[in-house]
């Protein structure tokens, strides 16, 4: 797999760069908006990793002009922002998914994996972890035949966790990407909406799905 990564932090182009290679992948970088755009357009790569704040031509603004052009190559968006708009927007304009800053190396490899199944037409809109199943486009959860009522912000955050296993948000990062806006840091919302969660999806007599981590936040965890 060939793969250009567009990250002005010279730091994580290295990190992400070195981390890909090990997998194998072949990977070219460039830092900045012009370039990565110049090359987007006149090589074929099988995903692009775009960061949305960069010199010259922003990360929207390349996806937006390969887009225009009919090119079709799966772009994630690197983003350290926490805006919901501008997710949307490039969500809207055609990227195939997200990543928020900091991340994990395994997880950026996952999703690499996951949008590679989708382009090839394996089916993305369904997730699984167990028994417990979540249908992206239905919005429908399962735990084995069983139909779960979850709200629409409770689905939500059961999604961004599930989407990274053994990944730890902090409640501050799961107000940013589940409430979309700047809530009281004292607020207890986040801890309310895991319980509701958990109630409704954990398995009877067993542990959670979404694990405490103490003085931080939660995660997903798979359950053997």
């Amino acid at each position: 797999m060939k793969i250009l990564v567009v990250e002005d932090d010279r730091k994580i182009a290295s990190f992400i760069q070195k981390g890909l290679k090990e997998q194998c992948y072949v990977v070219d970088v460039r830092h900045d908006g012009d370039a990565g755009y110049d090359l987007a357009s006149s090589e074929a790569y099988d995903i692009i990793l775009l960061d949305i704040m960069l010199p010259g031509r922003d990360g929207l603004s390349i996806l937006r002009g390969l887009r225009e052009a009919k090119n079709t190559v799966p772009v994630i968006l690197l983003t350290a922002r926490s805006g919901l708009n501008e997710r949307v927007e490039g969500l809207n304009l055609g990227a195939d998914d997200y990543l928020p800053k900091p991340f994990y190396m395994e997880e950026l490899i996952a999703r690499i994996i996951a949008v590679s199944r989708r382009i090839s037409g394996e089916p993305l809109s369904v997730m699984h972890q167990g028994e417990l199943m979540l249908n992206l486009i239905t919005r429908e959860v399962r735990r084995g035949e069983e139909k779960l009522e979850l709200t629409s912000r409770e689905f939500n955050l059961l999604e961004l966790l599930m989407r990274s296993p053994g990944r730890v948000y902090s409640r501050t990062q799961l107000l940013e990407n589940v409430w979309g806006y700047d809530f009281d840091p004292q607020t207890n919302v986040v801890d309310v909406y895991v319980r509701r969660v958990r109630s409704k999806i954990d398995p009877p007599d067993s542990e959670s799905f979404i694990e405490s981590v103490r003085g931080v936040g939660y995660r997903f965890r798979m359950l053997t």
